[in-house]
C-alpha cells in the first residue's frame, strides 16, 4: 500500500503572533523578494484572507494573487498587507 503525502502549508502551523514574527524575520533574511512575498501570502492565509481583504480594501482574488506563488505585488498592496499585520514596509542599510 503506497501512502501519500499530504503538501506542506506553512499557513496551518503560524498560529501565533511570535511564530508569524519569526517566520517573517527568517524569510526578510533570505533576501530573495519571491520568499518574502510567499511568507506573506501564508501569514495572510492563516490570519485570513477575507478579513485581510476588508481591512486593505483589496479583493481577496487580489490578495491570492499578487502573494501567491507567481505573484508580483505593488509596493503600495505590500503597504497596505504590513499595516494590516501591524507591521510597516521599512529600508534598512545591510
Amino acid at each position: 500500500m503506497v501512502k501519500g503525502f499530504s503538501k506542506y502549508d506553512a499557513a496551518e502551523y503560524l498560529d501565533s503572533d511570535e511564530m508569524i514574527t519569526a517566520y517573517l524575520e527568517e524569510a526578510s533574511k533570505e533576501n530573495d523578494p519571491k520568499m518574502l512575498i510567499m511568507a506573506l501570502g501564508d501569514i495572510a492565509r492563516a490570519k485570513g484572507m477575507t478579513q485581510l481583504a476588508k481591512e486593505t480594501g483589496i479583493s481577496r482574488d487580489g490578495l491570492y494573487k499578487s502573494l501567491g506563488e507567481n505573484g508580483n505585488p505593488s509596493l503600495e498592496t505590500l503597504s497596505k498587507v504590513a499595516n494590516a499585520f501591524g507591521l510597516r514596509v521599512t529600508l534598512v542599510a545591510k
